[in-house]
């Protein structure tokens, strides 16, 4: 393959570089696109959206998404493996929760993207 130069604009070898040094890895990136893919569901988007405010179990979360718990449980459970939901045990009763803040920043600043292309 050989190497093309943009004909429409110089940009300097070193912030080619720079550019380029930056670069998240092929790990990095693979799973960059494995979280965009678990996020890029509906019904996994709600149930963060309401972990978000409250931590529940599967009974509340199928009842307030509409959602047969069997289903619910199958999402929550790719977002736990996804590292992006966790549990707590209370005697029988299992808990869910957001993993970390980091969770909540993403999707509130996913929504506020959408918010402003909407406006425009």
């Amino acid at each position: 393959m050989t190497k093309q130069t943009c004909l429409c604009k110089y940009i300097p070898q070193a912030k080619i570089e720079a550019i380029m040094t930056a670069m998240p890895n092929q790990a990095q990136i693979d799973g960059l696109s494995d979280l965009f893919k678990i996020l890029g569901d509906p019904s996994r988007l709600r149930i963060i959206h309401i972990l978000i405010h409250e931590e529940l179990c599967v009974a509340d979360l199928s009842a307030l998404l509409s959602i047969q718990q069997p289903a619910v449980s199958q999402q929550l459970k790719l977002l736990r493996l996804s590292h992006l939901v966790k549990y707590r045990k209370d005697g029988k009763n299992v808990y869910y929760s957001l993993d970390d803040e980091h969770v909540s920043v993403l999707f509130k600043i996913a929504l506020e993207h959408l918010s402003e292309r909407e406006m425009q």
